[in-house]
């Protein structure tokens, strides 16, 4: 059983259609005792770094969901999900995150093409570093084929942690990991076949001994 982080944040309902349509058992629940039985967690997010990063503190989730990943169960965080396992996020002040993958949370204005618009938009190909194996979560997909982004943050200094990038001016985190720890920028729920593949990746993982 797949379980979708519920913390008042995130486009829980057509994730979890998603999970459903590859064969995914899924709950969405804020409960912390359903989310400790379940094989894996998925944590999503749109919004506000600030506000989301408050909802996990206030709530417990955070802390719950940093001690599963200590314990080596699969998590995948989704778009601002992605976002909170960094250390940190420039968003509009300086905000503390998870600290489970080593980096920071920068604006996209910073280091794209003026011309360019914020947010970032629209449907970009995947590209993975050359001087990596391709990660297990794009197993089932191609180098190009494209995924639904919507963001106006990224992941930065996080060199070791990238996984997929995608261009957009630069070439942007697009996807990172870290053992057990994964995120990624992008909407899965949202990109059709190749996102559907993702997940069924996703939920192909199997526990590991620490993140």
């Amino acid at each position: 059983m797949v379980a979708i982080v519920d913390y008042g944040v995130g486009n829980l309902f057509s994730l979890r259609s998603s999970l459903a349509a590859v064969g995914t058992e899924t709950v969405v629940t804020g409960d912390k005792d359903l989310i400790r039985q379940a094989d894996k967690v998925i944590l999503p997010g749109v919004g506000a770094f600030a506000d989301a990063a408050a909802l996990l503190r206030d709530t417990g989730l955070g802390q719950l969901v940093c001690d599963l990943a200590a314990e080596g169960k699969p998590l995948l965080g989704i778009c601002l999900g992605m976002q909170l396992l960094f250390e940190e996020s420039l968003e509009y002040g300086r905000h503390p995150g998870l600290g489970l993958i080593p980096g920071t949370v920068a604006p996209i204005r910073d280091v794209i093409p003026p011309s360019y618009k914020v947010p970032h938009i629209g449907w970009n190909a995947l590209h993975f570093p050359k001087n990596k194996p391709v990660h297990p979560l794009f197993r089932h997909i191609q180098e190009g084929d494209c995924v639904y982004f919507v963001h106006s943050f990224y992941g930065a200094n996080c060199e070791d942690s990238v996984i997929a990038t995608a261009e957009y001016g630069p070439e942007l985190t697009a996807a990172v990991a870290r053992g057990n720890v994964m995120g990624v920028q992008f909407h899965p729920e949202k990109s059709g076949p190749v996102g559907l593949a993702i997940l069924r990746a996703f939920c192909e993982e199997k526990e590991a001994e620490t993140c």
